[in-house]
């Protein structure tokens, strides 16, 4: 019954009407409020400050400022083995494995269309179909920024509209096509292993995502956006393998894509695998 009334909330509440007042909170400057909304956090997740390049919680202008707080040098270590495609995360796997029939497994029985995942662009959703995907769930203790799996060169960047349902794994097993019905932004990559697609996944009183070009993507108008950073255009934007693409204010949920027979997802991962930004996520197939 609990359950049940958490996802019909789901479906009720103004998502981001919410998402906005939380924002706003969030960005409060008065040491008051966020001193102790930070603190009474930090303390309520467990949150490893030791790893921080800041470790006083009193130390951050607002609250999204410690969200997205910097790590110190080393603490996340990129794994040295030859050709590896690292985590772009802290989180837990929520799912991982290929894309079958155009579609990508959700949970439980529940599935969601590459098409509608990356905008419903067909020429855009053709290089994946059939290759694989890994789904990495960042929850509120986590490091909140998202890295490169490789190193590549951005091609293009859509600002996908939609709701704004939470991500966790109830919602993962109630919500049909969770991930292709949120807001998101795609970011599609050429890199050593083909095209390379890394989608960042908004959720319920996530206030904003951002990447290292664009800064935040949020248009005046919620409408499907797609940016080409094509050389004929634009300067290409490179960015290094481990290198920070984006972060989220409020966290949520990075996809990877990659293209058929390009990467074997390392041995041992399953659904619920906790695992760090910088590990080996997978090796490339011979």
């Amino acid at each position: 019954m609990k359950q049940r009334l958490f996802i019909l909330s789901q479906y009720l509440l103004p998502h981001h009407l919410l998402s906005r007042l939380i924002g706003c909170a969030a960005e409060c400057r008065a040491a008051w409020f966020k001193d102790r909304l930070i603190g009474w956090f930090a303390k309520q997740y467990q949150v490893n400050m030791s790893e921080a390049q800041v470790e006083d919680l009193s130390a951050y202008e607002h609250f999204n400022a410690f969200f997205t707080r910097a790590l110190k040098d080393g603490a996340r270590p990129l794994d040295a083995t030859p050709g590896a495609i690292l985590c772009p995360a802290d989180g837990a796997v929520s799912q991982l494995g290929p894309i079958e029939q155009g579609r990508i497994f959700q949970a439980k029985g529940h599935s969601y269309s590459v098409l509608e995942l990356l905008g419903g662009d067909a020429e855009r959703a053709a290089p994946f179909m059939g290759g694989d995907f890994a789904t990495i769930y960042l929850s509120p203790k986590d490091y909140h920024r998202v890295h490169m799996p490789l190193g590549g060169t951005l091609k293009e960047m859509v600002y996908v509209p939609g709701r704004l349902f939470s991500v966790n794994q109830t919602t993962a097993e109630n919500v049909p096509e969770l991930f292709a019905r949120n807001e998101r932004v795609v970011c599609l990559f050429d890199t050593e292993r083909g095209p390379m697609a890394v989608v960042l996944v908004g959720a319920m009183i996530v206030a904003s995502i951002e990447t290292v070009w664009a800064g935040l993507v949020t248009p005046p108008k919620r409408e499907l956006k797609t940016t080409r950073y094509d050389a004929a255009a634009r300067a290409a934007i490179e960015l290094t393998k481990g290198g920070e693409l984006g972060r989220f204010k409020l966290g949520s949920t990075a996809i990877v894509l990659f293209g058929p027979q390009q990467v074997q997802w390392a041995e041992g991962l399953v659904a619920g695998s906790p695992v760090r930004m910088g590990q080996a996520l997978a090796q490339p197939r011979s």
